[in-house]
């Protein structure tokens, strides 16, 4: 796909060159990419919010404003090129609340690369996943809602369907964009790092030296009660305009003479020597399916530097399928060979290759020297050949089998895969018996799913079990940087086992995930659930050391409440932030929804998978279980008397706007992760194709008649053959027409033969 798009994006480049810019010289047309930017991998794919121009006629392209009449273009675009379009405004705000960013982006395009009196449709390409749409145009608003896969109409009360159908955008319109997406935040230890894609390419900037570019970026920092942010740095000129007890908001407001050509980036540390944390308690909003109260409960590792860590035994459970050839495998040993340079001496590790059969560097845990190190990397290079099935239950149990029951270490599986096994819910069951034979320390679970085709709720569900992590590759240029940060969380684990106390007057409790997991010293610990009856004003939560000695630490119990308004220094602005309680509420039910769907893969019940629909609806966050629905609403003026607006009247009084009717015309498709493929599984399908097509039966006729005609030059020589058909009459070449049309005949009988293995 992103070969496709990139062919696409690089076509769009050649027919804007078609776009007439006036005589003024002054007046330059967007640049092209430079041929630095053309070494990289991936040139054209979008490294911010963009739109895109589809254009399967290039006839069509022109400036709206100033016609070129150019000469007309014969042919089509096939597949259609993808224009990007010139950007006249963007604006970001963002929101940060312990390890979690809520961003909004509002962009404004201008179709003007098309005709005004033709149309075109538009593409909108966001370089993250899971994200809101909303689209404004001159009398017309797109948005995007979720709706049961059952009924979509049934979440969109009063609306109209209407066919399915892309929406045609007149050339020289403005497109206003609004996009909203949450993304975890990079930690280590009390460190937080924000990235956000915000690099224009050069090609996007409007042609014209008259036309001001603004760029605007907000930005909110919560660092939770009883914190405060410490240090930071950034990569664009935020100012801090607003300042409170573990609050901050920074702002850069600017006229600029381009675009961004740099990321966001933004780091700062919280103040906490030592463990810390609290719990915030909100009620759920008046629409929630679920009743019951809700709670958040995090801890932050702190920044002590002394720190003890748990010994490690680990043992590399990978996938050497054949679907895992080419730069997977590579990209995942080398993930892998990074993580073997961060063990101890002290520790133990162990690898273990799969797909239908196992092989093992050692036949037990081997200590983590530096030459052992060395062996296991040449055995590696030499041994991880793709190729084969996946079969996940067997060095799943033979790694298991390595660990011996210590309360001194912690043990580790760390699973890299990208397929699907048809025994899923018979390994969890299998993990589940052994977890519960271990007296002390049961086995961690670390999962990481490369791809589409693995089940990623399967893999959920394991590290749940596990008390581990899971995290998600979906592309292959994240697969080292996965690995590596969930190995770093995987290795830094100082406080184990641990559990609430104090809880005596709670009714009912349901905590998420269900198996509290271990504190790491690189990353916070984030706890959501559900409760009925009396929370305690503060919680105890215990557990132990890496010296056996147990731990314990009260967390401040508090209301989410509104967080005061503050006021600027700049132009006397007023800056309302949001409200803690919704933050909470994304928060928890994003987190909610994904470890229910793993539960409800599980146990496939009914109304667990009706609950998480409820949810996903209620709170805009994708499901499994719904589709993405594309409304438009139309917004009309009407007159109040019929034969005054024939007389065209220009009294106010006689005019007035209809209420607006959203309208459903698109039913998208499901953007979750899936359940797996177990056919592309089988297959070996590399992740990221696609399944190969049949042959079409024009297609097997001229692969026919090119065998058969390869067959004569083969065995005549071409200019003899020129010669002879250069010297026929009519009637002899419609003789030798016939004969070649019943050769290829054979030819396609032959190559079926080939292709399906039965006659005929």
């Amino acid at each position: 796909m992103a070969e496709d798009f990139q062919a696409a994006v690089e076509d769009g480049l050649r027919l804007s060159k078609r776009i007439y810019f006036g005589k003024d010289r002054a007046v330059a047309p967007p640049k092209p990419p430079t041929e630095m930017d053309r070494s990289s991998e991936h040139p054209f794919l979008p490294t911010s919010p963009m739109v895109y121009a589809v254009i399967s006629n290039p006839s069509i392209v022109d400036n709206p404003d100033m016609p070129s009449y150019q000469p007309y273009v014969h042919g089509k675009c096939d597949p259609p090129a993808l224009m990007p379009l010139q950007m006249n405004g963007i604006s970001m705000e963002v929101e940060c609340y312990m390890d979690t960013a809520f961003v909004t982006v509002n962009g404004s395009w201008r179709v003007h690369c098309v005709m005004g009196s033709r149309s075109c449709d538009c593409r909108i390409a966001v370089p993250m996943g899971e994200t809101g749409v909303e689209v404004e145009i001159p009398r017309k608003s797109y948005s995007t809602q979720f709706a049961t896969m059952d009924n979509e109409s049934d979440t969109v009360p009063g609306a109209k369907p209407r066919a399915s159908g892309k929406r045609k955008i007149d050339g020289g319109t403005n497109l206003s964009v609004k996009l909203k997406w949450s993304q975890k935040l990079m930690c280590h230890g009390s460190q937080f790092t924000l990235n956000i894609p915000f690099k224009f390419p050069e090609y996007v900037t409007p042609a014209g030296k008259k036309i001001p570019k603004h760029e605007k970026i907000q930005l909110t920092v919560n660092s939770c009660p009883g914190t405060e942010i410490l240090s930071k740095t950034t990569s664009h000129l935020l100012k801090e305009r607003y300042r409170q007890a573990g609050k901050s908001v920074f702002l850069y407001d600017s006229d600029v003479l381009s675009w961004s050509s740099s990321d966001v980036s933004f780091a700062y540390t919280i103040s906490s020597n030592d463990t810390s944390g609290a719990v915030l308690l909100s009620s759920p909003p008046l629409l929630d399916v679920d009743r019951r109260e809700m709670f958040t409960c995090y801890l932050f590792p702190g920044n002590k530097q002394s720190r003890k860590v748990f010994r490690r035994e680990v043992v590399f459970v990978v996938d050497i399928s054949g679907s895992m050839k080419g730069k997977l495998l590579e990209e995942t040993k080398n993930g892998l060979f990074a993580a073997l340079t961060k063990l101890d001496p002290e520790d133990l590790f162990n690898v273990i290759a799969f797909n239908g059969e196992t092989y093992l560097f050692a036949s037990s845990l081997e200590p983590a020297t530096a030459a052992t190190i060395e062996n296991a990397t040449q055995w590696i290079s030499l041994n991880f050949l793709a190729g084969g099935g996946t079969n996940i239950l067997l060095p799943l149990n033979q790694a298991i089998e390595m660990f011996s029951d210590s309360r001194n270490s912690i043990p580790i599986i760390f699973l890299v895969t990208d397929g699907a096994d048809k025994d899923e819910r018979h390994i969890c069951d299998v993990m589940k018996s052994q977890f519960t034979d271990r007296k002390n320390v049961f086995p961690r679970i670390y999962t990481l799913g490369i791809g589409m085709f693995c089940n990623h709720y399967f893999l959920r569900k394991l590290a749940i079990l596990g008390r581990g992590h899971y995290d998600a590759a979906r592309d292959v240029d994240s697969i080292e940087a996965c690995f590596r940060a969930l190995f770093a969380r995987a290795s830094s684990i100082f406080l184990a086992n641990l559990a609430f106390e104090n809880l005596d007057q709670i009714d009912e409790l349901e905590v998420f995930p269900s198996e509290i997991p271990d504190l790491s010293s690189e990353s916070p610990l984030v706890v959501s659930g559900r409760y009925r009856g009396t929370f305690p004003e503060t919680l105890k939560v215990k557990g132990f050391l890496p010296d056996m000695s147990n731990f314990s630490v009260d967390l401040s119990v508090q209301e989410a409440k509104d967080i005061p308004v503050g006021k600027c220094n700049s132009h006397d602005s007023l800056y309302m932030l949001r409200n803690r309680s919704l933050l909470a509420y994304e928060m928890l039910a994003k987190q909610e929804i994904e470890l229910l769907t793993a539960e409800a893969w599980y146990s496939d019940r009914k109304e667990l998978k009706e609950k998480i629909a409820n949810m996903s609806i209620e709170y805009s966050i994708i499901s499994e279980y719904t589709n993405v629905v594309l409304l438009e609403t139309e917004r009309l003026k009407i007159t109040a008397d019929p034969a005054a607006g024939r007389r065209a009247s220009s009294k106010v009084n006689d005019v007035k706007t209809e209420e607006p009717t959203p309208r459903k015309i698109l039913v998208l498709r499901n953007n979750g992760l899936g359940f797996g493929n177990l056919i592309a599984t089988e297959e070996n399908i590399i992740p990221g194709f696609s399944a190969p097509k049949p042959p079409e039966a024009g297609d097997a006729y001229i692969k026919g008649a090119s065998r058969c005609c390869g067959w004569l030059c083969n065995h005549r020589c071409c200019w003899c053959c020129m010669g002879v058909c250069s010297r026929m009459n009519n009637e002899c070449a419609n003789v030798m027409t016939q004969v070649c049309g019943a050769l290829a005949c054979l030819g396609c009988y032959s190559c079926c033969d080939s292709c399906t293995g039965q006659e005929g």
